[in-house]
């Protein structure tokens, strides 16, 4: 039962008893009268009234703790119960918006330092897969050019089918390396690593469009990396749940700072949850202070918003400092202007 009923309930009774008491054998007269039974009735339920409402206004500022305790997410922080009420009511919403703070840094701590982790080992594995897989494969296919070039003309086709399962399986390495850690974000920056992403992800059955402003102010590289990774999870959830014909890569200035907007013609997300992708996004998106918004469009389709703050605001990654990158991963030059994209590989697994 609620504490406000509770109290009430405990209040009722002792009044009604205070109430039948005087009603009792001790009243002002015997027999009672029926002039002093009503005063005493309206006066009892004057009381009850009273008392509900006071206990109604007293006990609002719980209501409310307790309404926020319930919707309460780390991944949307910034939401805070008004402190209300007196005593020890308001010493609990100060305490609970405290424990609140604390939460948030050390849940943006902790993240920011598994990211940072997960993007060291990215760029590890980028590495060793250029350095020894590709170079190993790279190997194959000399040594198998040489022995068809040698061989006779029925094994020398042989040998050439697998020159180019070889080949293929080596561009596909390399497509690999750039996805784990993109170079030309690197060596190019933002706009030709967005390019790039748009034109990766377009083919037959998808169209992607890009519009980036061209007077972007100057992001650090934390910034960066985190709209690249947002637009490249939301190209890659379009791509594989939908259905989508048409999706828009768009990047513009904004008085505060710069917004990432990626939306399809898709079949939208409807009531459903969000899943680990999402989460997954406003995970980064804390780590600079940005806000992201997943939500349906209008006319069907799904569009997501990320609003990142320049300067950028570190709640925990200046914990974790990210190093540069000792060898890039080589990466296919996209031209200066991208219009529409062309055909190419599919999505991610």
């Amino acid at each position: 039962m609620p504490l406000f009923w509770r109290i009430f309930l405990l209040n009722a009774v002792v009044l009604i008893v205070a109430t039948a008491l005087l009603l009792g054998p001790v009243t002002v007269s015997t027999p009672v009268l029926l002039t002093e039974a009503a005063v005493l009735t309206v006066g009892l339920a004057a009381m009850l009234v009273a008392n509900a409402l006071l206990l109604r206004v007293g006990l609002a500022p719980l209501q409310r703790l307790t309404r926020a305790m319930n919707t309460t997410d780390l991944l949307r922080p910034g939401h805070r119960t008004a402190v209300g009420g007196r005593g020890e009511i308001a010493e609990l919403i100060t305490t609970y918006n405290t424990m609140l703070d604390r939460l948030e840094d050390e849940r943006a701590t902790s993240s920011a330092r598994a990211l940072s982790a997960q993007e060291a080992e990215r760029r590890r594995i980028a590495r060793e897969l250029h350095d020894e897989v590709g170079q190993s494969l790279t190997a194959v296919l000399l040594q198998l050019k040489r022995a068809a070039d040698h061989a006779p003309a029925e094994l020398g086709d042989e040998l050439r089918q697998v020159q180019e399962t070889t080949r293929a399986s080596l561009e596909e390495i390399r497509r690999i390396a750039r996805r784990l850690r993109p170079g030309v974000l690197d060596e190019l920056g933002l706009a030709s690593a967005l390019k790039a992403l748009a034109t990766e992800f377009g083919g037959p059955g998808l169209t992607v469009q890009h519009c980036l402003d061209p007077a972007l102010p100057e992001l650090d590289r934390e910034s960066e990396l985190v709209l690249y990774r947002v637009a490249q999870e939301g190209l890659t959830n379009i791509a594989r749940h939908a259905g989508a014909r048409r999706a828009e890569l768009a990047l513009r200035r904004t008085p505060g700072g710069v917004e990432l907007r990626v939306r399809d013609d898709g079949r939208g997300i409807g009531g459903a949850d969000e899943g680990a992708g999402i989460r997954g996004m406003r995970e980064r998106a804390l780590l600079v202070g940005a806000e992201l918004t997943v939500e349906p469009r209008a006319g069907g389709g799904t569009e997501l918003r990320l609003a990142v703050p320049v300067p950028a605001r570190f709640p925990a990654h200046v914990l974790v400092p990210v190093r540069p990158v000792r060898k890039p991963v080589p990466s296919t030059t996209t031209p200066a202007v991208v219009r529409r994209s062309a055909p190419a590989h599919a999505p991610p697994p």
